[in-house]
């Protein structure tokens, strides 16, 4: 796009940063949305309208073909189909800070890692420890990963008040530690292997791939392939939102067509005089096309796919997901389990203290640097943030408890991360009203 001339010209560090800011911005507004979903699930879990409410959500739906069956319950269409979507989205974010935006420095990458790395591994120890002899011990992976929709709302109600670095860190932070939890479900609590699946699917990354390299870009056909992708994988005993986790990974950053290039087609468009001559099979409406198609092509794929795709994943599929999933049965529910309190103190402790020891560490052994302005009391304060771990744990407790043990799970992550989000804003506003 040429530029304003009554505007700012346009800095190299705009590419970067602005995308960074959409995805800030959206899952600042998605965080309001997804809380008052949970209030609505709950609400209904505990009105006269709850068979009704759980009733919905095992409506089978799907298709069969003679001995093919893809008929699925409503719930397992949005846990297993539609988040695969928002995994998806998760993994272009994450290529796109690594290649082109804020975490291209390896330095730069490195806090955040290492702070994902210690927010599972610390969580995961307490909860085991907590957890040994008694049932749903395998439920460790609901303690690992970060809720990024509910962590940038609660940045979001600070403003500027806090540094930008820390809002960069904390993301950076959630998206390494959503990646490392979708392949710990891919791989801890699949089914029974299908290698005939399995080989399709890794047929049709093949493809992809291939495809890529030969020049197709049209959206809607990588849309089809990556469908089938995922009927293969979700028949394959691997989790099939490991598909979305892959095909983010390997969508190109590198974009078709060039600033240069593009300045030179549009200045051809500008050229034509003015006047209503763009019908017909002409010369000039195939400039007019070709100058529409450099216009998209000046973006790469990853960026694309991110701005068409993000709103859907926080408006959307979101909401949805934590509709199917956050509405706990209060009356019956045994809330005294053990597994509730081991889920508290793996979000509410595990948490920081495992983000914060491995982000120093990363800083002493010099395999990290901080950013500017993102000083340890800030880590501290975002550390316990990190312990609201609503939809990928909400996520996993569904693959790995079955009642009553289901519902006393889910308190346990609604409380703690509820926990979680009072501790770490508490301590943000202490550190952004005390003198300087």
């Amino acid at each position: 796009m040429i530029d304003n001339p009554e505007s700012l010209p346009r800095e190299a560090a705009d590419r970067f940063t602005k995308p960074f800011a959409r995805f800030l911005k959206i899952e600042a507004a998605s965080g309001g949305l997804l809380l008052l979903a949970v209030l609505v699930a709950m609400a209904l879990a505990n009105s006269p309208w709850r068979g009704a409410y759980l009733a919905l959500w095992e409506t089978p739906v799907g298709l069969s073909f003679g001995a093919l069956d893809f008929t699925r319950s409503l719930r397992h269409w949005i846990n297993d189909g539609l988040m695969t979507l928002f995994f998806f989205v998760i993994s272009l974010e994450l290529k796109r800070a690594l290649v082109l935006g804020e975490l291209r420095h390896p330095r730069m990458a490195a806090l955040p890692f290492a702070a994902a790395l210690g927010g599972m591994a610390v969580p995961v120890a307490l909860y085991l420890a907590l957890m040994v002899g008694e049932p749903g011990m395998h439920g460790w992976g609901t303690v690992m990963a970060t809720d990024t929709a509910f962590v940038i709302a609660c940045l979001a109600i600070f403003g500027t008040r806090i540094p930008p670095s820390l809002r960069l860190f904390l993301l950076s932070l959630a998206i390494f530690d959503d990646v490392g939890a979708v392949l710990v479900v891919a791989f801890s609590y699949g089914e029974a292997m299908n290698w005939s699946a399995l080989g399709l699917g890794a047929l049709g990354l093949v493809v992809v791939a291939s495809a890529a390299q030969l020049g197709v870009r049209r959206i809607p056909v990588y849309f089809l392939m990556g469908g089938a992708i995922w009927l293969c994988f979700d028949a394959s005993g691997i989790h099939a939102t490991i598909a979305g986790v892959i095909l983010g990974l390997m969508t190109p950053t590198r974009v078709w067509v060039s600033d240069t290039r593009l300045r030179s087609i549009l200045g051809g468009v500008l050229a034509y005089p003015a006047g209503a001559h763009w019908s017909g099979d002409t010369e000039d409406r195939e400039d007019l096309r070709r100058a529409g198609r450099a216009v998209t092509e000046s973006l790469s794929p990853v960026e694309r796919l991110e701005m068409m795709l993000h709103p859907w994943v926080g408006f959307v599929i979101m909401p949805l997901f934590a509709l199917a999933n956050a509405g706990i049965t209060i009356e019956g529910a045994d809330f005294a389990q053990p597994v509730s309190l081991a889920i508290v103190v793996g979000l509410v402790l595990g948490k920081p203290v495992g983000v914060f020891g491995f982000s120093w560490l990363a800083v002493q052994f010099g395999l990290a640097t901080r950013g500017s302005g993102l000083s340890w009391p800030f880590i501290a304060a975002g550390a316990f943030l990190t312990g609201i771990g609503f939809t990928m744990s909400l996520f996993i407790a569904g693959l790995a408890f079955e009642q009553p043990v289901l519902d006393a799970a889910k308190l346990g992550i609604l409380g703690g991360s509820a926990l979680s989000a009072i501790l770490g804003s508490l301590l943000l506003t202490w550190l952004t009203l005390r003198p300087r």
